[in-house]
């Protein structure tokens, strides 16, 4: 396939867009960033914020979907959390439309339900929760996601991602860990899935101890195949354990991540 990977240049963007060249897809990189050394596709160096320039962006080149992955990752305003979030969104939809590009994998996050209490495997099926205005910009781009969906029958999977990190480094992530591989295993499903609809899928991998059902993700094809359990006796036990595991969402559900929506 022949795909638009936002956030190119981003932690996420650099191993999904390596990832997918080695799985024989065709990456085109955007990103605010100038493309990384190496990187030898072709490159937009522009805002997803700016729907002028994603249409420059789309008409460069055909396009058979897009891998949204550009956005601030952690708390902000609540102005520039919809900014990053739900604007780059719906610009690259409406450039989807105009493209006749029918395919979009959404970085969400776990944020948007963070602020659900620990219980039983939370599935897709489960209402928004957000524990922060982040968690509330994932939200309402799921939200405009699902509303193109149903208007124009395009297929999206919204990938509510835990904590992507090379390895765990908190209890916590014994739960919520997304390993690299997992995470390009999950993106080439979501692309790559006979006419999924819209769907909701959680970004971990096959964790032991996890939060979140991943039956969804198989559904599409995601197959996990690492186990953050293969570092828990690496992981020490800290005083923030018990609570940033009171809630999914960890530590952004706690009073420290408060803070007025236009500050």
């Amino acid at each position: 396939m022949k795909v638009l990977v936002t956030g190119a240049a981003g932690s996420i963007g650099q191993v999904v867009t390596l990832g997918l060249i080695d799985r024989g897809h065709h990456v085109i990189g955007l990103d605010r960033l100038p493309a990384p050394d190496g990187f030898e596709g072709t490159w937009h160096t522009a805002d997803c914020a700016d729907p002028d320039a994603v249409l420059d962006a789309f008409a460069a080149q055909p396009l058979d979907g897009v891998v949204h992955l550009a956005g601030h990752p952690d708390e902000a305003s609540l102005g520039d959390a919809l900014t990053s979030h739900v604007v780059t969104t719906a610009a690259l939809l409406d450039a989807m439309g105009a493209h006749e590009v029918s395919r979009i994998v959404f970085a969400s996050s776990n944020h948007a339900v963070g602020r659900t209490p620990r219980r039983d495997l939370i599935s897709d099926d489960a209402l928004p929760r957000p524990d922060t205005f982040y968690g509330v910009g994932k939200v309402a781009a799921e939200a405009v996601l699902q509303m193109y969906v149903d208007r124009y029958g395009i297929d999206a999977i919204a990938c509510r991602i835990g904590s992507f990190l090379p390895e765990p480094i908190t209890r916590r992530h014994l739960a919520t860990w997304l390993s690299h591989d997992d995470c390009v295993r999950m993106v080439h499903a979501a692309l790559t899935a006979t006419a999924p609809g819209y769907a909701v899928v959680y970004g971990i991998s096959a964790n032991t101890e996890a939060w979140w059902d991943l039956e969804p993700g198989r559904r599409i094809g995601y197959q996990p195949q690492d186990d953050a359990a293969a570092f828990a006796d690496r992981l020490p036990e800290r005083p923030e354990d018990e609570a940033e595991a009171a809630h999914v969402g960890g530590p952004f559900a706690t009073e420290a991540f408060h803070r007025p929506a236009f500050d």
